[in-house]
Order: C-alpha cells, then sequence, then structure tokens
C-alpha cells in the first residue's frame, strides 16, 4: 500500500522498507503492519490530543517532568508551544513505560525506534503468525479465563515492581498472543501509564485496572467476580511487602474510616467516563 504522509520519515531514513496494510485506526493512535529487512514489525502513528478530556490529561501526566525550563512554563501556561510540548511529553511516555517494563520482564511489544512521532515497535503474532486479536475478541473457558487472569494479575504486579501504574488496562488493550506452544496475554497501549509512587491517582487507576481484570474474565470464571485482589496488591504495594511471586487470595478487609465523599463521587465519574470510552472502543474498528 502507499505509506501515509507520518510514515514517509522512517522510509527515508531506512528505518522501515515497506508498509504492508493499516492494522487499525483509534482515536489515539493508527497503527500499520510494516516491512524492516526480514521482519515484521508495527508502526503505531500518533494523532492530535483533541479529544482527549481535560480531567482525564491531568489525571494521567499529573507529576510528569520535563527536564526543559522552557517546556515546563509553556505546558503550564498552555501556549500552542505548550501544548505540543504536552503532546511530545504524552507520546513518549508509552516509548518510556515500554522500555522500562520490558527489561523489567513484563510482557509488552518490544519497541525499536521512536522517530517524529512514531512509534516503531514488535507486531505480536497468534499462532499462525497474523496480528493477533484482542481479550475482547476471544472466548475463553473457564480454566482458561483462570489461568489468564493469574498471569495478568502477575503482570500487573510486575508493572507496579518497575512503578508503573497502566491506567487504562482491560479486554480492549491486552492482545492474546502466542509464545513457543502456549497463548500468553501481552499489554499494549501504555501513553497513559503513571508513576505509582508519584501520581495521586495511581491507587485509583490500579484498582480500576484489576476491577476490569476481574469483570471480564468473570464472564466467563464467575467465581473470580467475587474476588479483591487489587486492594490486596495496592496494601502490599504501600506496606513494602509485595514481591513478583507474593501469595495473592483475592480477599481483602476493608478498613473502616471517615468516608470520602469526594472520592466516591470521582470513582462514580471515573467509572461512567469508562463505560463510555468502552462502547465507543467497541465501536472503532480494528
Amino acid at each position: 500500500m502507499k505509506a501515509p504522509k507520518r510514515l514517509q520519515s522512517l522510509l527515508e531514513e531506512g528505518f522501515i522498507d515497506s508498509v504492508v496494510r493499516q492494522l487499525m485506526s483509534g482515536k489515539e493512535a493508527s497503527v500499520f503492519v510494516v516491512r524492516c529487512g526480514d521482519e515484521t514489525r508495527c508502526a503505531k502513528v500518533y494523532k492530535d490530543a483533541t479529544q482527549r478530556s481535560f480531567r482525564q490529561a491531568v489525571d494521567y501526566t499529573e507529576n510528569r517532568k520535563v527536564k526543559n525550563t522552557r517546556q515546563a512554563r509553556a505546558m503550564a501556561k498552555g501556549t500552542r508551544f505548550g501544548k505540543q510540548a504536552t503532546e511530545a511529553a504524552w507520546q513518549s511516555a508509552e516509548v518510556d513505560a515500554l522500555y522500562r517494563l520490558a527489561a523489567a520482564g513484563v510482557r509488552v511489544p518490544r519497541p525499536y525506534n521512536f522517530h517524529d512521532g512514531v512509534l516503531l515497535m514488535e507486531l505480536v503474532a497468534d499462532a499462525h503468525g497474523d496480528a493477533a486479536p484482542r481479550l475482547n475478541d476471544v472466548e475463553f473457558t473457564p480454566e482458561q479465563a483462570r489461568q489468564h487472569h493469574d498471569t495478568l494479575l502477575r503482570e500487573v504486579v510486575r508493572m507496579l515492581g518497575a512503578g508503573v501504574v497502566h491506567g487504562d488496562l482491560s479486554e480492549f488493550n491486552i492482545l492474546l498472543g502466542h509464545d513457543g506452544a502456549a497463548d500468553v496475554p501481552v499489554i499494549i497501549d501504555l501513553p497513559q501509564a503513571v508513576d505509582a509512587a508519584g501520581n495521586n491517582h495511581a491507587q485509583r487507576m490500579l484498582l480500576r485496572d484489576v476491577g476490569n481484570l476481574r469483570d471480564f474474565f468473570g464472564r466467563f470464571a464467575p467465581e473470580l467476580r467475587q474476588t479483591h485482589y487489587g486492594p490486596e496488591i495496592w496494601d502490599l504495594f504501600q506496606g513494602g511487602r509485595l514481591q513478583v511471586d507474593s501469595p495473592l487470595t483475592g480477599r481483602f478487609a476493608r478498613k473502616t474510616g471517615p468516608v470520602d465523599l469526594g472520592g466516591v463521587l470521582r470513582e462514580i465519574d471515573d467509572a461512567s467516563a469508562e463505560e463510555a470510552a468502552r462502547r465507543l472502543r467497541m465501536q472503532t474498528p480494528r
């Protein structure tokens, strides 16, 4: 196919040899299958973030640092240059998170390069070598659901160990890839990843991520709906007791205390926004 304008520079620089086809198009980016020598990879071409809500942007970008003080001032003022810098920081957040998580052993696509707003990375494939499906497009037996749920909980724990919370983890941004003789979940879409220790919203996002996993796999293994792994994982993390192999029970006794009404209302707003985003993703073709 004819290479999109945003991929021309990668062709000219020799990062890719050809564009095979478009894999998907979403609100934040379009993804293309590309050839690099003998390998097939994918190129994620970011779009302008004009459709993101301000509140969500604040939640996700809180405490993200930029080294350039001029950029930081412009971002704070919301100038045209500042908006460009904010978008660049949003894009580089995914790149940084991918490298960080890959080094920590988390199952994410291997990143190769980031150039001119395009992220070149591994193409996650199924057993036939085709682009792997999203979890949302797959049916599971109860045993498979329990197995993948457990695997992904360990990935969440491993991510926390690397200081990262995904922030938008669900069946829509996890692929079912193939490794050796088994299907394995691979976590994708990380531009909204946050610092687990430096973001005031990290706990809420972690609980939502784990809750999304519980709700999805609970469709196939109903007993998972009664589990409370999120609070258990966060409690261990906060106490400095969380390890990759920490035993998890799915049971957690909530501490009693004054009700945070503002927090409850934020949770309701976030749940509504998440449901709206979920419906939008379901309508977006891959």
